[in-house]
């Protein structure tokens, strides 16, 4: 039996994970991340032979969600701690706010798996003993010619092995995802059959630390304490043709065709923000087809290769396009078999070989 520390978000998904752990004959530890600055009415189930964590911060999901988290893990009988990350989480909303700044969009969920889920729950797991981390996330990890591989989840419609790219490859065999070799409606009906109140609750669908819409509000706030200007600018075609005044070029993202606010006649979408000119650039979706670009910052889950046949994901939601990488120390060159839309510097380019992850970048630029 090994001992598993699981991250719990107080979802349906992290709260089977611990079920599945738990039936495998796993002593499961469950956490939850503390994120934020108000004080918590969850309260610890504490063993005295683990170290007790920081508790004075509530999650950044809310005090309900540790809440839930608590009681799932107390219906099931394992122990449960909240680690306060705070001073970690700050530096995700300095990069966000930043990404924004410089006119990229950025992928907080990453971060947060590489510094957070991946990073500090290492070191958690360390010290009290624990062999695995494990979290709810919809991804599979199979024994591939001798090697932990890191493969998409079952369930196509849930699949989150995108956001997991930046995991370092030696911890994968430190890596437990119980949930991904089931379907979505197979985790809800074995909660169901538990009894867990979390059955039925719906699925996390925004980023964690700002409200639905309000990412630029965070931004112009979060600038205007650091001593930032003026923010606004024009929106221009892509031909030269001053259409229209912004607020701030964090307000947008390439591909986006809503909150325009100008009239042309027929569809416009940004193609390109210039932060240093203040500029949002808009065109015809024909402007947004890109064959080339390049990631840096590579992290690779199979042996670094330099030339590689393969599908490129550039957004969590997107499909894979069939693409030939060049590789070049911690840089790639992704080019496209045909025309992919909308690939925005700050998110990532992942690389897939059917269902198995080979490794990603952070795209820096497209053309």
């Amino acid at each position: 039996m090994a001992r598993v520390l699981l991250a719990m978000s107080g979802g349906v998904d992290s709260s089977v994970a611990a079920d599945l752990l738990r039936a495998d004959g796993h002593e499961v530890i469950g956490v939850f991340m503390r994120h934020g600055s108000a004080a918590s009415s969850c309260q610890d189930d504490t063993d005295p032979s683990l170290p007790i964590a920081n508790s004075s911060h509530q999650g950044c999901c809310t005090a309900a969600d540790a809440e839930d988290a608590r009681r799932v893990a107390r219906a099931l009988g394992i122990p449960f701690y909240a680690l306060d990350l705070s001073d970690d989480f700050g530096r995700i909303i300095d990069y966000f706010v930043d990404e924004y700044a410089r006119g990229r969009t950025p992928n907080p969920c990453i971060v947060c798996n590489h510094w957070i889920k991946f990073g500090r729950l290492f070191e958690y797991a360390d010290s009290v003993g624990a062999q695995y981390v494990a979290t709810g996330h919809y991804a599979r990890l199979e024994a591939v010619r001798g090697e932990v591989a890191l493969l998409r989840g079952a369930d196509a419609t849930k699949d989150q092995s995108y956001v997991l790219f930046g995991i370092p490859r030696a911890l994968l065999s430190r890596m437990l995802l119980p949930v991904g070799r089931f379907a979505k409606t197979d985790i809800r009906a074995r909660a169901e059959k538990l009894g867990l109140a979390v059955a039925d609750k719906p699925d996390s669908q925004e980023i964690c630390f700002v409200a639905p819409g309000e990412h630029a509000t965070l931004v112009g706030r979060r600038l205007r304490e650091q001593g930032g200007g003026d923010r606004s600018g024009d929106i221009v075609t892509v031909d030269g043709r001053r259409v229209g005044r912004h607020s701030g070029v964090e307000h947008f993202t390439i591909g986006q065709r809503k909150g325009l606010h100008v009239a042309l006649g027929t569809p416009h979408y940004v193609v390109r923000l210039d932060a240093d000119r203040r500029e949002v650039v808009i065109g015809p979706r024909s402007a947004l087809a890109c064959r080339r670009l390049t990631a840096d910052r590579a992290n690779w889950l199979v042996p670094p290769p330099s030339r590689l046949e393969c599908f490129v994901q550039i957004r969590y939601r997107s499909e894979p396009v069939p693409a030939t990488v060049t590789v070049e120390e911690d840089r790639f060159v992704v080019e496209f078999q045909k025309a992919c839309y909308g690939v925005a510097p700050g998110q990532a380019a992942v690389c897939y070989d059917g269902p198995r992850l080979l490794g990603g970048g952070w795209i820096v630029s497209s053309n």
